[in-house]
């Protein structure tokens, strides 16, 4: 038991520290103005538009795994891979979010980005699909989870901004900050079950 309980929690340190250099790096992109004017502020918008989507996204994510490994009973195998699946895409995201910006969204670096979150969102999904099997359908993270319905929507918004963007690149940008917005929803669900779980955690320790 002790060996599973440092692999999680190695698990979850070493996703918080990945998760904390992607927003460094993509931080380390920003440029201050060639002008010191307002002028100047406003030609710098859009970067700065680019850099705020990216950082609640990868926000959300940190947010939603910090919730999902707290909730887990247990690490295997196919489960630190998958964790690394999903830090995968998520490193892309300094690079994505530049390109677009640099391209001044235009249509492929707006689809690859477009892609790169779909890629991350289904790596999420494989990562909780892992965890749950792992803990049973009975397990904490199942009930909490429930029927999931954004995680499974969300990777079909994706697709529905991706063909947008074949029309307008700026409509698959809308959509995606719109699936932005939705996961900045919280859901009180899986928060009760994490405080519970921290209640029983301390609850046991204090018996010991």
């Amino acid at each position: 038991m002790h060996d599973i309980r440092v692999n999680k929690n190695r698990l979850e340190a070493f996703s918080d520290g990945v998760l904390a250099i992607i927003i460094t790096i993509m931080v380390l992109e920003l440029h201050t103005p060639e002008e010191p004017t307002w002028a100047g502020v406003a030609a710098i918008l859009p970067t700065l538009f680019t850099y705020l989507l990216s950082f609640v996204y990868v926000g959300i994510y940190w947010n939603n795994h910090h919730h999902m490994i707290h909730l887990a009973s247990r690490v295997s195998g196919s489960i630190l891979w998958a964790n690394l699946h999903l830090l995968f895409w998520l490193s892309l995201f300094p690079f994505t979010t530049r390109w677009m910006d640099e391209s001044g969204f235009l249509q492929v670096p707006v689809l690859l980005y477009g892609i790169n979150l779909l890629c991350a969102a289904i790596a999420y999904f494989i990562l909780e699909r892992r965890l749950i099997a792992v803990q049973g359908r009975d397990g904490a993270l199942a009930q909490a989870v429930g029927k999931d319905w954004k995680g499974k929507a969300s990777p079909l918004i994706y697709l529905t901004g991706i063909a947008l963007t074949f029309v307008q690149p700026l409509l698959g940008v809308a959509v995606y900050t719109v699936v932005a917005l939705l996961w900045l929803v919280p859901d009180r669900r899986v928060e009760q079950f994490v405080v519970k779980a921290h209640e029983d955690t301390a609850g046991s320790g204090h018996s010991s």
